[in-house]
Parts: C-alpha cells; structure tokens; sequence
C-alpha cells in the first residue's frame, strides 16, 4: 500500500508539477481529516508520514488542563465577530475554537502522545482524504500559476476565445489557464468567436479565494508596442525605441519612434519593405489606421510632425504654458483637425503640447488685430504702429521695444505706440522725448501737451496723417495746373500778340486760336486778356498746340 502512495506521488509531480514535499504534506493532512472521521478519534492528534517510504503513524496529544485552557483562549481572542448570513438575516454563531498543529507545536514538552494507528479507514475517512487531497492539488496550482504570471504584466499573450458574452469574454493561454477580456478591454468593432486565435496584453494578475485572475486587453497602448517588437527586428534588438503612443482603438493611431544607431531610419525599419512590417500590425488590429511619426527633441518639428498627414506651414510654440499655435493652409485644415478632432488630439496627447490650429487666412486676420494694437504683444519687432495702421517693419533694439529711429524711441514716453501722437511735436522736441537723459520737467510737458490734442483714430477711419498727406497732394498738384496756365500764356503771348505777322495771323485770334477775316491784327486777343489763374489747364495746351500748327 505504501509503495502505491509513493508512486501516486511520483506520478503527479510529473503530471502537474507539484513538487513531492507538497504533495505528501497535503497528503498527511488528508490523513488526519480522515482519522478525525473514524469513530472513537483522539480530540488531538497528529500524523507522521515518512515521504521516502510511505509509512505513517496516528499518534494522539494529550495536553494538561492548564495548557489546553490558555491554548483555547488564545484561539478564541483570534475568532471574528459575529456576522449575520446575507441569505436568512440571522445571526452566525462562532464555531467552538479549535486548536490548529501551529499552535501546540511550540510545547512539544509538555504534551504526552500515544500510538493511535487505525487498522484501516472507513469509506467516509477515505472520501474525506481523498477530497483534502485534490483540494490541496488545486491550491498549488493556483499558486504556480499566480507565481507564473504575476511578472508578466504588459506581455503579449496569444490565446484561444472559449467563449463570450455581454460581460467578458473567455481566452485560454494554455492547459488549465485562462484569462479574462473584459467587455471595458475589447474594442468596440471586432467580434470575438469560439475558436478564434486572437493576441492581448495582459494588464492584470490578482489572486482570490477562487484562484488567480488574468485580466488581458486588447485596447491597452502596450499592445501597439508589443505588436510592433513582434514585427520589427530593429525594436526587439532596442536599435529603434517606440517613445510616445497614442491611441484611439478601432480608429487610429499614432506612434513616435526614435533611432539609437547611425544610419538606422526609425520610420522605414518599422515600415518595412513595401509596408510589409506595418502591414500586419495593422492585420491584428483588424484595419486600425497607424501612423508612425519621428521623434523631435524640437517641440515644433515634432507638433507639426505628429500632425501628420496634414501639411503645416508654421508652428509657434509658448514653453511656459506647453501649448503649440499651428498655422495650416486653408485647404489643410480640415485634414489637419481630423473627423470629430480626432488627428489634433492624438497629436497632443503623443506630444504632450496642447495644440491649437489656425489656417492662414485666420492667422493673417488675427496678426493684423495684433499689430494694429501694438503694445499688446512683443515679439522682437519694433512696436511703432505708423500712420497706415501697420506695425514698423524695423527690428527693436535690446532693451528697447522699439527700433532706433528718434520718432519711434520716443513713444516710449507714452502710453500708445501710434507715431499720429507726434503730429505737432517738433523734431527738437522728438530729440528730448527720445533722450533717456533727458530733463522730467521737458518730458512731462511736451507728453501732456503732445497727449491733449492727440485724438484716438478710429477702426472705420483713416489716420490724421494720411489725411494730411492726401491735402498736402492734391495742392501740390493744384500749383502744378496753375504753373502750366502760366507758362502756356506766355507761349501764347510771344507766338499771337508780339511778333504776328512771323506768325502769320491776319486778324485777331478766336476763341478757338484761328484768325478772323476783316478785323484788325492790331487787336489783343481776348484769351490774353483774361487772367492766368482763370484758364483751365486742358485749354492752355489747346492753344500752345494751335499756335504751333499755325
């Protein structure tokens, strides 16, 4: 009988990979259950088991009053409270305290024993054994398997679907394993059938009264990075390092990947020859679109980067706030947001920036509200705001706000950065303003009085100066009108009334500059009479012509 037991042992160690130890100390404890089932049993007893042979003795502890009395209060002080049965509502009375091997072991002296080996075990011992015996077979197993996995998470697993229902879905990893895909792990377009052969990432190991549990998924960003260590020889030999995913699963995704070897490119290695690579990554992610971006340690190459496939113009970046304004063509920005703004916010959430985007025309509009308020914002460029309403062209000076024009320095005394405020202060009195050195009392007065007649322009009008400038034109060409009349009345003059006969006139001119039969040539003609400042320009040159031709 004992060598049967020995070799029982034997073969479920092989089997199940229980060491023997554990077996036959699960084994002495069925024993003990099974002797505690006969009748007549000692209150206390103990088995030894020999594991090289088999053979086992019942022997029974007899403690001393004292002793057994303190044993039991202690075992009663560790007992819980009361608790009432969720199914009936009653009261649960606590079990009479019993006194475990742990407890008695340490006062071995003190305790006599006594032979107590049954001649054999009835059929209720034998099932009692036998029940302890797989019980404890399937403690260790648990607990191999808890130690097995409970290093492995974020591992890819490859797993066979058992089956599924409305809360999670079953997946044998192997013999006697299996994890849990909760419902809140599968993505939302894939169909998980019996039978069908699918990789997650394990993402949790617990243990519990019923055994370890395996939580797997299959929308967990590990698995994108899995997949690819799969596929990618370069990322398994860490020559190609995926840094940053970010992941909308069933939608898209975008990976950045960096390269730690010389003339490795990290975009191509995970690509691979003609797709291939990415090909099958996005084949297991049953048609889940993936883009791979390169890592930039610059934040704008790498924003407008992760933007992809949109095309960026510019990219300006605010370090302190980490927030990236990219400017787009108009045809790109719809492309560039992605449906439902899904393409920006993988973008931010792969590089951390919160990005904002702009097209061109939206920028240009937004730019020239900036400029035209000129002291707002400061970014290196002289913030003079001219008489057209734009900002000066010119680079400010360091520490200075504006360029090193005089006119321009010295709105630095004022609280508008409009050069109209200027208008009727003199150049000497510019010099002041734009003197650091300058005397206070110099610069207070020529700044209140410079600001009491300066009057605010208008969004809807147009600047004082301007309005000037256009008056100051149409004079100047007013005084050129007058000086043509003048001068075509002199060549009239010298051609008609002084020399008449050269010019072989007969009579006296008309109106229209041609000469009238039977009248006197010694009579002025009526168009040199009449003032230089009444003859319109066009009609002066009628006449300088006629004259010439005649």
């Amino acid at each position: 009988m004992t060598k049967e037991i020995v070799d029982a042992v034997k073969a479920l160690e092989q089997e199940k990979g229980i060491s023997a130890d554990k077996l036959m100390d699960a084994l002495e404890d069925a024993l003990l259950s099974a002797y505690k089932k006969t009748p007549g049993a000692a209150k206390y007893a103990r088995v030894d088991l020999d594991h090289e042979t088999g053979d086992f003795r019942v022997f029974e502890l007899i403690l001393p009053p004292e002793l057994e009395e303190k044993l039991l209060a202690e075992a009663a002080e560790q007992q819980e409270e009361p608790e009432i049965d969720p199914e009936t509502g009653e009261m649960k009375e606590p079990e009479d305290p019993e006194l475990d091997p742990e407890m008695i072991a340490p006062y071995e002296d003190q305790i006599e024993t006594k032979d107590v080996t049954p001649e054999d075990f009835g059929r209720i011992a034998a099932q009692t054994a036998k029940q302890v015996i797989l019980q404890r077979i399937r403690e260790a197993e648990r607990q191999m398997m808890y130690d097995e996995y409970q290093d492995r998470v974020g591992e890819l697993i490859t797993g066979i679907i058992q089956q599924s229902d409305k809360r999670y879905t079953l997946v044998q990893l192997r013999e006697r394993v299996e994890a849990l895909l909760p419902k809140s792990e599968q993505v939302y377009n894939e169909r998980y059938d019996h039978g069908m052969r699918v990789k997650a990432v394990i993402t949790d190991v617990s243990d519990s009264t019923k055994g370890p549990a395996i939580v797997v998924s299959r929308r967990s960003p590990e698995l994108i990075k899995s997949l690819f260590e799969l596929e990618v020889p370069e990322i398994a030999d860490k020559l190609v390092e995926i840094v940053g995913v970010a992941r909308e699963p069933g939608y898209r995704s975008k990976i950045a990947v960096v390269s730690h070897a010389d003339g490795v490119d990290p975009v191509g290695a995970c690509v691979g020859p003609r797709g291939s690579r990415v090909r099958m990554v996005v084949s297991e992610l049953r048609g889940e679109k993936i883009d791979i971006i390169p890592h930039n340690d610059e934040p704008a190459r790498f924003v407008a980067k992760a933007l992809s496939p949109a095309r960026v113009r510019e990219v300006i970046v605010d370090d302190e706030e980490r927030q990236a304004t990219v400017i787009v063509p108009d045809d790109q920005l719809s492309l560039a947001i992605g449906r439902d703004g899904q393409n920006a916010r993988l973008a931010a959430r792969l590089t951390g920036w919160r990005v904002d985007i702009k097209s061109e025309t939206e920028f240009a509009s937004e730019e020239h509200e900036v400029e035209g308020e000129g002291e707002e914002t400061f970014d290196g460029r002289c913030m003079a705001v001219l008489s057209n309403g734009r900002r000066c062209p010119n680079a400010a000076i360091p520490g200075s706000t504006y360029c090193g024009l005089p006119q321009h320095q010295a709105l630095s005394r004022f609280e508008t950065s409009q050069t109209a405020i200027l208008a009727n202060v003199s150049e000497t009195e510019v010099a002041i303003l734009a003197d650091p050195d300058a005397d206070e009392g110099q610069v207070e007065e020529i700044v209140n009085r410079a600001s009491s007649e300066f009057v605010e322009p208008a969004e809807d009008e147009a600047p004082a100066e301007e309005t000037a400038d256009e008056v100051a034109t149409e004079e100047a060409i007013e005084e050129d009108i007058q000086q043509e009349a003048t001068e075509a009345e002199e060549v009239s003059g010298e051609t008609l009334g002084e020399d008449p006969e050269a010019a072989g006139v007969a009579g006296p001119v008309s109106d229209s500059g041609l000469s009238l039969p039977g009248e006197s040539s010694q009579s002025p003609p009526p168009a040199a009479e009449a003032p230089a400042e009444d003859i319109p320009a066009e009609q002066a040159e009628e006449v300088v012509e006629e004259a010439e031709q005649a």
